[in-house]
Parts: structure tokens; sequence; C-alpha cells
């Protein structure tokens, strides 16, 4: 997996990358409404984990490349998120994403841009703050001064744009939201190449 995301092969990335599943396993996703009618109010959840199984292993030792026996790494999604992925598939660019496997938060506003573009049916305008805000959907609380977000946001978008030329989004004239339209965030090959050359 840290071949596959152009990651480094030591120690502390693979320890970081056992930690980040380990989270992941821990972690529910939550779905809910909540509907008034004209006598009751009918509340509808619903949840789901994104693993069932996870065994993954690493040593300190660098020569030691296998476990003996059948000990292998093995993730096995929940039946749950495995039907979701499958019938509600988002494209986007795995080159893409290992190039900015060194700027987390651009990575996440790609990501989040590759859903948001794919299911727009025309142009759209996200507030960037609010309790629906981008602000708070990116989890960048740390930014919550509108006027250092939106810097931020401007940076973000620039390396964005970097690895995704045709990307629709930009901030309105007003500086309150983003504006995005329907686009596919899958880079062509020679753009993704020449972009993880100069990350």
């Amino acid at each position: 997996m840290l071949d596959a995301f152009g990651l480094q092969q030591g120690g502390s990335q693979y320890r970081r990358l056992v930690a980040s599943f380990q989270r992941i396993f821990g972690a529910t996703i939550f779905f809910g409404t909540d509907t008034q009618l004209d006598r009751t109010a009918v509340v509808h959840s619903a949840r789901f984990s994104f693993m069932s199984e996870a065994r993954i292993w690493y040593s300190q030792s660098t020569l030691e490349r296998l476990l003996p026996g059948d000990c292998q790494n093995m993730i096995l999604l929940s039946d749950e998120f495995y039907r979701e992925i499958l019938n509600h598939p988002i494209p986007t660019d795995l080159e893409a994403a290992k190039a900015l496997s060194s700027s987390p938060a651009a990575l996440d506003l790609f990501m989040w841009l590759s859903y948001r573009c794919f299911t727009a049916r025309g142009q759209e305008r996200i507030p960037l703050f609010g309790p629906f805000g981008l602000v708070s959907q990116l989890g960048s609380v740390e930014y919550a001064r509108p006027r250092k977000f939106r810097e931020k946001l401007e940076g973000w978008l620039g390396i964005v744009r970097a690895i995704w030329p045709t990307c629709p989004a930009c901030i309105d004239k007003e500086g309150t939201s983003l504006l995005v339209g329907r686009a596919f965030a899958v880079v062509p090959s020679e753009v993704s190449q020449v972009s993880t050359r100069t990350t």
C-alpha cells in the first residue's frame, strides 16, 4: 500500500499507516433524517463500519519481509461499505492522490471536490462558513477566521489545479462561497506524470 501511494518504506510511515487503519477500524458512519409529520416525528437512522476485520503486521527489521506461515496483511471491508462503494462509485485519480500525499489538506480538498463535482447537476454554491459550510466539511476548525481560511483555500485550490487543470471550483467574488460544477477528477496521464515529478 505504501508503494501504491508513493510513500517511503520507512518504519515511521508504516506505523502511521497501521495507526490510520486502527482508527478507521474503530470508526462508525452514522446517517439519519428526522421528519415532522402532522401528528408525530419520524426519525430514521442507519450506521455502518468501514471494515469488519483487519490483520496488519509490521516489523522493526527491514530484513523480515514476511511472517512465517499464513500471517499476511488482510483487510476485510464490511458488507455495507462494500455495497456502498460498488453502488455509488466516485471517479478519482490514484496518480493525483499520490502526487498530493505530502500535502494532506490539498489531498482532502481534492477528494472532496472529486465527489462534489461528480455529483453536481450544474453550478452549485457551497458556503465557506456555517454549520454546513466547507470549513465544517473539511474539518478545518483551526482556520475558522474567514480571511485565514480563504487564504489557505486559495493555496489548496492552486495545488489541486496543478494536478487537475480543468477543476471548475473557485471562490465567489464575495469570498463567502465556493462555486463548483460538474466535472470528473480523472487526470490525463501526461499531466499526472509531470505533477508527480515536480512535487
